[in-house]
């Protein structure tokens, strides 16, 4: 039986996200609970050339909203990178698991052969569908998860190994 490539897309950045929400909230409870302010651990870093907590989230809601907008061929919205707050990282997060509920599953299942074109200010590189997916978008994604999940484990935020993998989801 063939694997459908929106189980392989959608259900696994909505997975991811509602992972980084609850840990995200741990990370908020935690600063409030410590007395610690909240931009300490939204702007932490794991090495000083590393994108600070927030912008491991933008970098995150970017993977699989543009995944799923290259497979499907539906414009993703634009969400520019302005989050500074606890509130305004769960709100990206919604809006972009809002956005991927919206891409019907006929959109995605059928495109592993689909030419993606990744374009940024340096390079293009070309891919063809289950390619992008599992060589490009993916790692990207986990990596920004798992730095996010990072951030707040380095600054004592109690997380551990099921929040990261979402529990019982």
């Amino acid at each position: 039986m063939a694997t459908e490539l929106y189980d392989l897309t959608v259900l696994v950045y909505l997975r991811g996200f509602a992972a980084m929400s609850a840990f995200l909230e741990k990370g908020r409870a935690y600063a409030d609970a410590q007395g610690i302010a909240q931009e300490d651990l939204l702007s932490a870093r794991l090495y000083d050339d590393m994108l600070p907590l927030t912008g491991q989230v933008q970098r995150a809601s970017d993977t699989a909203k543009f995944a799923a907008a290259r497979l499907s061929g539906i414009q993703g919205p634009s969400m520019p990178d302005t989050e500074a707050s606890f509130d305004e990282l769960l709100a990206r997060i919604a809006a972009t698991v809002d956005f991927l509920n919206s891409v019907p599953r006929e959109a995605i299942d059928g495109r592993e052969d689909a030419d993606i074109e990744v374009r940024t200010a340096r390079s293009s590189r070309q891919f063809k569908g289950l390619g992008y997916i599992l060589g490009f978008a993916h790692p990207n994604f986990f990596f920004h998860v798992t730095t996010a999940y990072a951030i707040l484990r380095h600054k004592g935020v109690p997380v551990g190994k099921m929040d990261y993998l979402g529990g019982d989801r």
